[in-house]
């Protein structure tokens, strides 16, 4: 049985990703992995809590490593850190690392090529899959999700903070991918076949970012 780490987002691809893996009966979830930028206490990217993240975890019930860079983190510092983390999973007996990109030919080539280095396989579970069709399917399966950021170069600030649900698929404008793939806006993920229980949360805050991601923080719901 292969043995699999699995590179967490939070967001909705990776959840479909997690989710066709935990289907497959020939491969072991040895634990979720996610780049958290320390000097925030968020997922580097989705700008995504890190009590959010635990929540997560904790609800999808696998264990959760962390790796923390600096807000002005280089690509060297990054490497290296992840790195780390690999040799010292693979010592575990882990074979191999999964995650959720679905046609970004450059980035698939970045990943196989650090985890060749370190003797680990890549994988995709849901690469090359029709965008539109895996959203629809995201969303038939019960999966619930909040926008939590979005490139106001193509998309109007509206968008963030909603659901991402039918009615938002339908507003999208024609030259945004279904799946944000092209880093169009990245969301939360808070239900779910996946979960034991859904991740209680609210909308907080909304703020403009480097005078172009608008992003939505999310908060528990306890949260003031």
């Amino acid at each position: 049985m292969k043995k699999i780490l699995y590179s967490w987002s939070s967001g909705k691809d990776s959840a479909m990703a997690l989710h066709e893996l935990m289907k497959n009966a020939g491969s072991e979830i040895a634990s979720l992995l996610t780049v958290v930028t320390k000097d925030y206490g968020r997922i580097s990217m989705h700008g995504v809590r890190e009590e959010l993240l635990d929540l997560q975890a904790l609800s999808i019930g696998l264990p959760l490593e962390k790796i923390f860079i600096t807000k002005r983190s280089s690509n060297g510092e990054y490497e290296s850190l992840m790195r780390e983390a690999l040799m010292r999973r693979k010592q575990d007996g882990v074979d191999a690392v999964a995650f959720g990109d679905i046609f970004l030919e450059d980035l698939k080539k970045y990943r196989e090529d650090r985890l060749r280095e370190v003797g680990l396989e890549a994988v995709f579970p849901i690469w090359k899959r029709d965008t539109r069709e895996l959203a629809g399917s995201f969303i038939e399966a019960g999966f619930k999700a909040v926008i939590t950021c979005i490139d106001t170069k193509v998309l109007d600030k509206k968008f963030s903070g909603r659901l991402f649900d039918r009615q938002f698929l339908s507003e999208l404008p024609a030259n945004v991918d279904p799946c944000g793939e092209n880093g169009e806006f990245h969301s939360f993920v808070y239900n779910g076949p996946i979960f034991r229980a859904p991740i209680p949360y609210k909308t907080g805050e909304k703020v403009l970012r480097e005078g172009r991601f608008y992003y939505t923080d999310i908060l528990t719901s306890g949260a003031s």
